[in-house]
Formats: C-alpha cells, sequence, structure tokens
C-alpha cells in the first residue's frame, strides 16, 4: 500500500495525510504500480466525463475532460513534453539538447507541441461517442503510465542526477511485460476487439518513441518521460476515432 501511495503522490496532486513521507527506497520500488495510478485517473475522468455530459455538449465536455487530465497531474508531463520539443527539435548535439531540456523557460518549439497535442487531444475524444468513450478515457490515463514504466525498464538514464535516478536504480526489464501485460488487460476487458488493438498500439507507440529518443540523446530524462505520457495518452482515442469512423465498428 505504501508503494501504490507514493506512485500516487508522486504522479498526481491528489492529497494524501499530511503524515505520509516517503524514502526513496519506496519511492524507486513505487513504480509497478504507475500503471494502476493510471487506471485510478482515468476511473475519475471518464465519471466527470460522464457528468459534464448532462450539462454540456461534446466538444465543451471534451475540453474539460482533457484539462482535467492535465491538471491531475499538476502539468508535471505537459511542461516534459514541452521541454524535450524544445530540445529535440532544435538541431543541436545530444549535449546541447540536454542543455536545453534543462532550462525552465519554455521556447516556441515547445509552445506549438503543448499546442498541438491539447488540440489533438480534444478533437480526438469529442470525435468519440456512445459506450467507447467511457473506455477511451480509462485507457488513454493507463496507456500514459505505462509508457513512463516501459522507458524506465528498456531506457538508460542519460543524466548523472535528478529524481528520475530514484526510479532508475530500481527498475526491471520485466517491468516492460507487467506494463504490456496491463496494456492488454485493460484493453480488452474495457473496449473488446477495439480495446485490445488500443492496447496493443499504445504498447507499439511506446517502443517507438523509446527507439526515437534513444537516437536522439541516449537515455531518457524526466522530460523525455512526460513527452512519452502526453503523446501515448493520444493513441487510444486515436485507434478508436479511426476504428468507428472507417467503419471497424
Amino acid at each position: 500500500m505504501k508503494r501504490f501511495l507514493a506512485a500516487l503522490q508522486f504522479l498526481t496532486i491528489v492529497p494524501l495525510p499530511g503524515g505520509l513521507n516517503f524514502d526513496e527506497r519506496t519511492l524507486g520500488n513505487s513504480i509497478p504500480f504507475f500503471p494502476i495510478v493510471g487506471l485510478g485517473i482515468g476511473a475519475a475522468v471518464a465519471l466527470m466525463d460522464w457528468g459534464l455530459g448532462f450539462l454540456f455538449p461534446i466538444g465543451v465536455t471534451s475540453v474539460f475532460t482533457v484539462i482535467l487530465l492535465i491538471a491531475v497531474s499538476g502539468g508535471l508531463h505537459t511542461d516534459g513534453l514541452a521541454d524535450t520539443a524544445d530540445g529535440f527539435f532544435s538541431s543541436r548535439p545530444r549535449e546541447r539538447i540536454l542543455e536545453i531540456m534543462r532550462d525552465s523557460r519554455t521556447g516556441p518549439m515547445g509552445v506549438a507541441a503543448i499546442v498541438c497535442v491539447v488540440a489533438l487531444k480534444i478533437a480526438l475524444i469529442a470525435s468519440v461517442s456512445g459506450p467507447s468513450r467511457v473506455w477511451v478515457l480509462l485507457l488513454a490515463p493507463i496507456a500514459g503510465r505505462s509508457a513512463l514504466l516501459i522507458h524506465l525498464a528498456l531506457l538508460p538514464y542519460a543524466r548523472q542526477e535528478g529524481l528520475v535516478g530514484i526510479f532508475h536504480r530500481n527498475r526491471s526489464r520485466g517491468h516492460a511485460l507487467w506494463a504490456l501485460t496491463v496494456l492488454i488487460i485493460a484493453g480488452g476487458l474495457a473496449g473488446g476487439v477495439p480495446g485490445l488493438v488500443a492496447g496493443v498500439s499504445s504498447f507499439f507507440f511506446i517502443l517507438l518513441f523509446a527507439a526515437y529518443v534513444w537516437r536522439r540523446i541516449g537515455g531518457l530524462t524526466g522530460d523525455t518521460l512526460g513527452a512519452a505520457c502526453e503523446l501515448t495518452e493520444l493513441v487510444p482515442p486515436l485507434v478508436v476515432s479511426a476504428w468507428l469512423h472507417g467503419g471497424g465498428a
């Protein structure tokens, strides 16, 4: 339970009792619970979306839903997306990319990345209605947090110090298999065949993005983890939107 609460505290802004302070060992060993935290986020987002659907049209509800997806982590992953875009699209060598990503200021490519991802996320979620909408909103945060786990399991750490090192020292190759299992089970149980396709597609996207990150800087950072989470959240609604509108269901 302590490891789950540590993961919840790290990945969300959910308030926990003030007396709960986790040491580095507990925090580092919490990474298998990242997809479970994603499940909780997805359930909360889907519930809020369902309630707002009685008050607003689907477009407005989708905007509120995406705002909640960003807010639940305190913008942590969105900030990582912006910093990653600033560094990776700078056309600079590895060391300079890492310096740019460390800069707290957001450049034009970071702003463009946030705008594009948020706009696409709203449009994709708005394109999914009916029963599929609930499980898409449930699966997207699971996929995003599974991306954190898989990248930690597969990639070396590109820096010498930092908070991510606490997690990286406790990673295991088996964590990638665990994340894949969660994606398959959650997708299949929640969405049937389309859900299974969305879960497997998320896994392959995570691998592709991991390969891209490794090629650019030779390993992960906290910022690339945030980018992986944000981008992977796009995959389930993208797959289901194409499935529904392409006549797959």
